[in-house]
């Protein structure tokens, strides 16, 4: 038989559930369809298109070394795939799922048109290390429905198998027309000039190869520093792996393996040790937000707790340009917001503390920041954003009693006392003293951070004071849970 396989956010050839389960159906036809949902969620974030491009170029370029072409073509995703199967002599189309609520639903609608053509379809789980069926299969009193508490999760993800997936495939050296694939050159996004926008060499890091390199690198050595690093911004390396993981130019397998073969160093410390395992279960964290959304995506932009849905956050405030900007006066929320804006990530803990701001001291809708990062991340995850999201603010898996409401003032204290992090970022506060950044998150700022008398813009006064909005927060959360409108 002879399968089209279409390419989406899965642009790599080894370690590929999707490429494999296609070539046990036969010959393959690979193939990319871009519909015009999916070109305007790329172009939300120029970072983002850029990205995409530049890999998408990259895996074309890797299969022509394969022998055979990526056909590109752009359009409605069932019409489109349609013409395709029919042009390619295809009897079977395969393709990795999608999480998102959208995609789920694209997925679906695609699996029906090309079933009743009388097309095999074949959707893959290929994004998580282990597919939701896998882990929701140990949860028999639910009827397989899968997890919503991420503990339990976690230990049935540490028994179940996860290694690489041989990719053995026979391309086939079609013919066929092709739209025309990105160039070298044009990877990078237009900035419209402005000079806060850092472009980083798309063609170098957006490939399966750069991203193994990248990956190899840190598992050799920063990785044994992973639990010190992901909660102290600035004092050392992350993986910097979301925008790859999402794009799929690296396997979540593929990552897990490498770091069992770390672990059997006998002459690792038990502190590496931990590092290790620490790392692995930031994916088990990844896999189980993107299993949350698999089965629970009807109603993917309300609150997962049913009983919070009539809860209400504020669509906007008077603050929101400032928080967008990363000028709310508390400097590590700034300097999180600074950096998003700068290179398109930010670092894993200050995002966190960063959200909490927006949902509590402002009290402004998650789905308004999960919205405005999504216009600025390069990384491409929908679910994950929205599971992250919801997380934060208390409506989402793991539902406390309360939801944690991060102090940005303690925050700062606890994970850049030195003020490393924030100095990098916001250039007002470079030459400050200790005492002078940390006096700049009370309500009343260092009189002297206000004064006229640097050439740079002075450092702006707290936009809200966090203790009052705090406990404000929490009095209309306590009402609205103990009154009728939180209903189970």
């Amino acid at each position: 038989m002879r399968c089209l396989f279409l390419f989406g956010r899965d642009l790599r050839l080894h370690d590929h559930a999707g490429l494999a389960a296609a070539a046990r159906i036969g010959e393959v036809v690979p193939a990319c369809v871009q519909s015009p949902a999916f070109v305007a969620r790329m172009e939300r974030s120029p970072r983002r298109a850029a990205f995409y491009r530049s890999a998408l170029a990259s895996l074309a370029h890797d299969l022509e070394a394969r022998g055979t072409r990526l056909i590109l073509r752009s359009g409605a995703r069932v019409a489109t795939t349609l013409r395709l199967v029919r042009e390619a002599k295809a009897e079977a189309v395969a393709w990795s799922a999608s999480y998102d609520a959208a995609g789920v639903a694209e997925d679906r609608a695609l699996q029906s048109a090309l079933e009743e053509a009388g097309v095999r379809a074949t959707i893959v789980h290929d994004a998580l290390a282990v597919a939701p069926d896998d882990t929701a299969a140990a949860r028999s009193e639910d009827g397989g429905l899968g997890y919503r508490a991420l503990a339990p999760y976690v230990a049935a993800w540490l028994t179940l198998p996860r290694d690489p997936i041989a990719t053995n495939v026979t391309f086939v050296a079609h013919g066929l027309a092709s739209e025309l694939l990105p160039v070298e050159g044009n990877g990078e996004s237009d900035s419209g000039g402005d000079p806060g926008i850092h472009r980083p060499d798309f063609k170098e890091i957006a490939s399966e190869v750069a991203t193994l390199a990248r990956f190899e690198a840190f598992v050799s050595g920063p990785i044994l520093q992973y639990p010190f690093a992901r909660n102290v911004p600035g004092s050392g390396e992350t993986a910097r792996l979301s925008a790859a993981l999402s794009f799929g130019l690296i396997s979540a397998r593929t990552i897990l393996a490498r770091i069992d073969e770390r672990a059997h160093d006998p002459f690792l410390l038990v502190e590496e040790r931990l590092a290790l395992s620490t790392f692995a279960r930031a994916l088990a964290r990844r896999d189980f937000f993107l299993q949350l959304a698999w089965f629970f995506e009807e109603r993917a932009d309300d609150a997962l707790q049913s009983r919070m849905r009539g809860f209400a956050f504020a669509k906007d405030h008077a603050a929101l340009d400032a928080w967008r900007d990363g000028r709310t006066g508390y400097p590590l929320v700034d300097a999180g917001m600074r950096q998003l804006r700068a290179t398109g990530w930010m670092h894993p803990r200050v995002r966190t503390i960063a959200a909490s701001f927006l949902c509590f001291d402002l009290g402004v809708d998650w789905r308004v920041g999960r919205d405005a990062w999504d216009r600025e991340l390069v990384e491409d995850e929908p679910a994950l954003a929205t599971g992250n999201w919801q997380w934060v603010c208390g409506l989402g898996a793991d539902l406390a009693q309360f939801p944690r409401i991060f102090n940005p003032r303690k925050q700062a204290r606890a994970i850049d006392p030195r003020g490393a992090y924030v100095r990098a970022w916001i250039p007002e506060l470079a030459d400050v003293s200790d005492a002078e950044l940390f006096a700049t998150g009370l309500a009343h700022p260092a009189p002297q951070l206000s004064l006229a008398l640097y050439e740079r813009e002075p450092y702006p006064s707290p936009v809200v004071e966090h203790e009052a909005a705090a406990r404000d927060f929490l009095a209309r959360y306590a009402a609205f849970v103990s009154s009728d409108r939180a209903k189970p």
